[in-house]
């Protein structure tokens, strides 16, 4: 079975249940998917890295030896790999949380349910010292406590202290017009605005008090400042969205020079009645972002820091498909 599909039908039951001998540390989010919740688990074989919540009722079991080697096994599904260890919330990376928390409430999200913590300049200087020789990336994302305008302030003086670690820096938070090149001058390299829902009429449901027309405008700022694939934006994949409706907003992010990270969704209480996409569905849309992304001379493999380096959760066209 090619990877793509294997990993779609996967990545559509979400979670895993874990059994066996190997011992280790569930890693623990703060932000995006399974934020608040029981951890999960990264699972690899030589094609790739998928990203389970665990879920002691999921359809999924991965049995995992001493060794690390693990065996992920559930409906149409069979396949040797084994576990990578997460440094801070990725393989390979250091994705810290700045803001835990947030004083928006997106229905999708459940980072403001979170109790709120800011992490100091100092201390994630200290988090990133400790793991510099694992790491090939730092990424800075972050809930708002405060305000939108504090929250930025607060990444600026982190990114200014980490870029001095020679590590590629990428920064996912709520943007301000000027956000972009202010990241740009304090050090980051790569930058992800979340558009988060398809169309305007979900994002402003699902999104209340946030601007939908400002973060396109943003990300437009964002490409001529960074370039061409180094600007990212999220995309919920199953907030109600039409099969079209998703292709118009993917087509155009790929067409301003953004690279979408089409996210499945996680069910949520605050969503009653919405489901995880299919993996059909999940590559159906893959597959058009593929396209897209080849028309508009996009490559994500480029990527150099957050989601679209990880590949856990999400299938990354011209990688996975």
């Amino acid at each position: 079975m090619h990877w793509g599909t294997l990993k779609a039908r996967i990545l559509a039951h979400g979670s895993v249940r874990l059994t066996g001998t190997y011992r280790f540390h569930p890693e623990q989010s703060t932000a995006g998917p399974g934020a608040g919740g029981r951890g999960s688990i990264f699972f690899a074989t030589s094609q790739g890295r998928i990203r389970l919540a665990l879920d002691d009722y999921s359809l999924l079991t991965l049995t995992a030896d001493a060794d690390g080697s693990a065996r992920l096994t559930g409906p149409d599904i069979d396949i040797c790999g084994h576990i990578e260890e997460a440094v801070y919330h990725c393989p390979r990376q250091a994705f810290i949380t700045l803001s835990e928390g947030c004083i928006f409430s997106c229905r999708y999200c459940a980072v403001p349910s979170l109790p709120k913590y800011i992490k100091t300049r100092d201390e994630v200087c200290a988090m990133i010292t400790a793991v510099k020789d694992d790491i090939d990336a730092i990424s800075l994302t972050s809930g708002v406590i405060g305000s939108v305008e504090e929250d930025e302030k607060r990444a600026v003086a982190v990114v200014q202290a980490v870029a001095d670690f020679g590590i590629p820096v990428g920064v996912s938070i709520y943007p301000l017009p000027g956000t972009p090149q202010r990241l740009k001058d304090a050090g980051a390299c790569e930058v992800k605005f979340n558009i988060e829902a398809a169309t305007p009429t979900l994002f402003h449901e699902m999104c209340p008090g946030l601007d939908y027309a400002a973060t396109w405008e943003i990300l437009e700022d964002s490409v001529r400042i960074f370039g061409r694939n180094r600007v990212f934006s999220n995309v919920i994949l199953g907030l109600g969205e039409t099969d079209a409706e998703m292709e118009t907003c993917i087509r155009r992010l790929t067409e301003i020079g953004v690279i979408p990270v089409i996210r499945p969704l996680a069910p949520s209480p605050g969503l009653p009645g919405l489901l995880r996409p299919t993996a059909d569905r999940m590559l159906r849309m893959a597959e058009f972002a593929k396209n897209a992304l080849a028309k508009a001379g996009l490559d994500p493999t480029q990527a150099k820091t957050m989601c679209t380096l990880c590949g856990g959760c999400d299938l990354v066209a011209g990688r996975d498909i």
